[in-house]
């Protein structure tokens, strides 16, 4: 399993793939698969640890990220033939060692950050198994295996029946995960709002975030780990997540829903596919329909969103869709990897 190193393997607070390759590597491991986890050394899990990378180089500046990284994916490949299958969740650069190995290289595409890393997945198109994270972040010039969504620790989401009088946004400072957009929602429909996240765009932060906390009415919250998380997306009203762009998956959206708490999201991206509409949250088109589902939030019953993620987003579903995966590609390993996503 390789995990990137931009954060530990689980994460100590953001670290979306991280968080998938532990969980994955960690259901792996309790049905007794033999892993060997590539990831930091200060790492936590159960399988085997191997380790040439020190610490998260995004929690130290003094670290070069693409000297660490070319270390750690070549600790990796150098060692293929102790393993069946060699999971990638590091995006595209492992690709690039993947012909110099026999080993079947499974590749999880976590998003495309943009159009010009398509090359590289276009150039091991077929000779790698690329699995993607909803339909709708299936690229039409790449030949997918497989999709299969993300799974969450349902028992680390206890469920909230009865919620505190807040809006909640959780994700990136980011102009793409629409804080601004919470904000204006919020602030129309009368409601206090709580935001929660790492500032990855420090410009739109003070332009478009800081001036509208006052500590009372909207309240930022700083990065909040594991060990807030689940208090904060159960005790929500509602979970905004008005995105600007089409998201791949969205993690926080699940979990608000294994907590019990509706999420009204903007209609893009795999939105559709996690969201069912007037059930377990909202999919709006603009503002003004945003403020409308914030009205209607006391209509979605909240035990029933809660089953709707333990049915179809907990952990040992994907974990067994991933072992599925991987006898499919052993058993067929002398056929063109592409072949897979025709059956």
């Amino acid at each position: 399993m390789l995990a990137p190193i931009a954060w530990r393997v689980p994460p100590r607070h953001y670290g979306p793939w991280e968080q998938i390759a532990s969980l994955l590597t960690e259901g792996l491991v309790a049905r007794g698969v033999d892993v060997t986890l590539f990831a930091t050394a200060d790492s936590q899990t159960r399988s085997k640890l191997a380790a040439i990378c020190p610490r998260p180089y995004a929690e130290d500046p003094s670290m070069d990220a693409k000297v660490w990284e070319c270390l750690h994916i070549a600790h990796c490949f150098e060692r293929a033939e102790e393993f069946d299958i060699i999971h990638n969740h590091f995006d595209f650069l492992p690709l690039s060692y993947s012909r110099l190995v026999q080993t079947p290289v499974v590749t999880t595409i976590h998003g495309f950050s943009s159009e010009r890393i398509l090359p590289v997945y276009e150039k091991y198109d077929r000779h790698c198994h690329y699995v993607s994270i909803s339909q709708s972040d299936r690229h039409p010039r790449l030949h997918t295996t497989a999709t299969i969504h993300h799974g969450i620790a349902i028992d680390d989401f206890p469920f909230v029946e009865t919620p505190e009088d807040y809006l909640l946004f959780f994700g990136r400072i980011h102009p793409d995960k629409g804080a601004a957009e919470a904000i204006d929602v919020a602030r129309r429909a009368g409601c206090r709002l709580l935001l929660a996240g790492l500032i990855q765009d420090e410009s739109y932060y003070s332009e478009w975030i800081a001036p509208h906390i006052d500590g009372d009415r909207v309240q930022y919250l700083g990065s909040a780990g594991p060990e807030r998380r689940a208090t904060l997306l159960g005790n929500a009203a509602a979970l905004l997540h008005l995105i600007n762009f089409d998201e791949p998956f969205g993690l926080s959206v699940v979990e608000a829903m294994a907590c019990g708490t509706p999420v009204i999201a903007t209609n893009r991206g795999s939105m559709p596919e996690l969201i069912r509409d007037r059930e377990n949250g909202f999919l709006v088109n603009s503002p003004d329909e945003a403020i409308d589902a914030v009205r209607r939030i006391p209509a979605l019953h909240r035990p029933s969103i809660r089953q709707y993620a333990q049915k179809h987003f907990g952990a040992d579903r994907m974990v067994d869709e991933y072992l599925r995966l991987y006898h499919q590609i052993l058993k067929t390993d002398n056929e063109p990897p592409g072949t897979l996503a025709d059956r």
